[in-house]
């Protein structure tokens, strides 16, 4: 493991204790926010993503979204791919997707033009940390090459990170809203 990794690794396992801090403190309505930022947004294609262990859960703003246009979840593809989204509705057949996620059992992808991004940190600059395997740095890549893509770091307050070890190729985020608070890089 490199200089970087080492420090990225620090990094998130710092951000791992103190988002899991924020999980269990919980919080009543956690996507309110999200769902007054993505009103905006409605009829615009959207991907968000299923929580998994301590995430912030976005699924109710996806529900509002659903009823007004197209909401995709991810599919991970093999090491070293973009991810693609398949379409999701509230209450859809879902089944395992690898990695520990799930997927809709069937439907169409999308491509979306507004991106929710689950993350591990974020700073007020827009970066953010991830899991370490890049997807959606790629994937943002790839959709930011197609057209304009607004992507929406979707985070606890608690998981913010001023000395965040980033590189170039670590996609920039364009807005981060937590359960408490809507930031404009």
């Amino acid at each position: 493991m490199n200089d970087l990794s080492h420090i990225k690794a620090e990094a998130r396992a710092r951000a791992f204790a103190r988002r899991q801090v924020a999980w269990e403190q919980g919080h009543p309505h956690p996507s309110a926010l999200l769902s007054q930022v993505l009103a905006a947004h409605r009829g615009r294609p959207l991907a968000g993503y299923l929580p998994m262990r301590s995430e912030i859960d976005p699924l109710p703003a996806m529900a509002e979204m659903a009823a007004h246009g197209p909401v995709g979840v991810p599919v991970t593809p093999r090491r070293g791919f973009p991810l693609t989204f398949r379409i999701w509705t509230p209450g859809c057949a879902m089944v395992d997707g690898g990695f520990g996620t799930q997927v809709p059992a069937s439907g169409a992808d999308v491509t979306p033009e507004v991106l929710i991004v689950p993350l591990v940190a974020f700073d007020r600059k827009g970066g953010r940390l991830g899991y370490g395997g890049g997807f959606y740095d790629r994937t943002l890549a790839a959709l930011r090459a197609l057209g304009p893509v607004t992507a929406i770091g979707f985070a606890w307050a608690a998981q913010e990170d001023d000395l965040l070890p980033l590189e170039e190729t670590d996609a920039p985020l364009d807005l981060v809203v937590t359960e408490s608070e809507i930031i404009t890089p």
